[in-house]
């Protein structure tokens, strides 16, 4: 004989009326013992009444037809998609896999209210919470942690880091100490705050640095645009150079160099950038050579300061 919605159960532990209930681990009476199915947990219904620790408990199973009458952990709104919460209650906080639908508000926990059950498991990413027990992040669901790692992946802030010590004159000789006075040639320069920086001497005909030999990254997504970066600023608050620059990909000597852009922030220390059209962006493996210096005839009065220098590409999901 079996009964296709309501069963009878023995009680494992004191339970309320209207409570998530599931086959208690290990038990061995007859008929099985039930205990409260807690967050993130499947039941196997939902009791009809209280009942006290040992006794018997009837027990409407989810696989039967109709609605449920459950009670809330917490207030929502009509329609909120619910999740199983501890002591057999429901939710709308995101637990384990989506268990129904609420067929009206809640609004004080400990209401009893209409829940139209999910007749299978949800498999859709947006109702499957996960647990993240790394802490790795603060979304709920599959669908939002995917999102969250596939927009890490595909992020435009993907950076190459250029150092100014791998920075030579634009002829491949070596950098040098700044000196101080009226020489076109820009040196490294240990400032004030002992910060070490690439300065150019005002001079009307400053001579340009290089960096080259920089790999593009298996990762870059040659359909997106490639921003250089320069974090800068004046020595004064006279002059406002615009920052020439030049861009080479591969051995070819065709310049794909975006605008320049004008070191206009005097003397705070600025972010200035320079744009390579994705349409000149061959991809994985290409090398990039980049010169770049202060315009000529632009440094009257003040030195340029140049901080940091680093490329900012669009992620892609590589497929090996």
């Amino acid at each position: 004989m079996y009964n296709e919605d309501i069963l009878t159960f023995k009680a494992g532990e004191d339970l309320a009326a209207h409570r998530r209930v599931k086959i208690e681990n290990a038990t061995s009476t007859t008929p099985p013992e039930v205990v409260y199915a807690d967050a993130g947990e499947q039941a196997i219904g939902v009791t009809e009444r209280a009942v006290d620790d040992g006794d018997y408990v009837a027990v409407k199973l989810e696989g039967c037809g109709g609605s449920r009458e459950v009670e809330a952990a917490d207030t929502f709104s009509i329609g909120a998609t619910l999740y199983a919460a501890n002591d057999g209650k429901v939710s709308d906080s995101s637990n384990g896999t989506a268990i129904g639908i609420a067929k009206e508000a809640c609004t004080a926990a400990g209401d009893i209210v209409e829940v139209l059950p999910f007749v299978v498991a949800s498999t859709t990413a947006g109702t499957v919470s996960i647990a993240d027990s790394g802490a790795f992040t603060s979304e709920a669901t599959v669908e939002a942690a995917l999102a969250e790692i596939y927009q890490h992946i595909a992020s435009a802030q993907k950076c190459i880091p250029i150092p100014l010590g791998a920075l030579r004159l634009e002829d491949g000789t070596a950098l040098g100490k700044f000196s101080n006075g009226d020489s076109a040639t820009p040196g490294l320069s240990q400032e004030s705050n002992k910060e070490v920086v690439l300065r150019w001497n005002n001079h009307a005909t400053p001579t340009k640095v290089a960096a080259s030999g920089i790999t593009l990254p298996p990762d870059l997504d040659a359909s997106s645009d490639v921003v250089i970066h320069w974090r800068a600023k004046m020595s004064g608050a006279t002059d406002s150079p615009v920052l020439e620059h030049e861009c080479y990909l591969g051995a070819g000597d065709t310049d794909c160099a975006g605008t320049d852009d004008e070191v206009d922030g005097a003397a705070t220390l600025t972010e200035y950038s320079a744009t390579i059209a994705n349409a000149n962006v061959g991809g994985s493996p290409e090398e990039l050579t980049l010169i770049f210096g202060p315009k000529a005839s632009e440094l009257g009065t003040d030195d340029l300061l140049v901080y940091s220098v680093w490329i900012e590409y669009t992620g892609k999901t590589l497929a090996s």
